[in-house]
């Protein structure tokens, strides 16, 4: 079984979303569906980017690497690489 660090975005808020889950469309639907209290108001979520992770620890270490660095930083510097 994988599990996966997630990153969305809210076009209302402006704002990124980071989290990490077993079931990411799961979970994008739980947040769209206004069952998380931080993410209520900015729904709709769109799911921008998705790491795959072999265990459970990996996935939250990488979520906890992306929010440190900021999610909008780490997209950019992401695009720089593919240049």
């Amino acid at each position: 079984m994988f599990y996966y660090s997630y990153i969305l975005y809210s076009d209302k808020l402006g704002k990124y979303y980071v989290g990490s889950s077993e079931d990411v469309e799961k979970r994008v639907a739980a947040h769209n569906a206004g069952r998380s209290k931080f993410t209520k108001t900015g729904i709709p979520w769109k799911l921008v980017r998705v790491e795959e992770h072999i265990d459970r620890a990996e996935a939250v270490r990488r979520e906890y690497q992306i929010k440190k660095r900021g999610a909008k930083r780490y997209l950019e510097d992401l695009e720089r690489k593919d240049d």
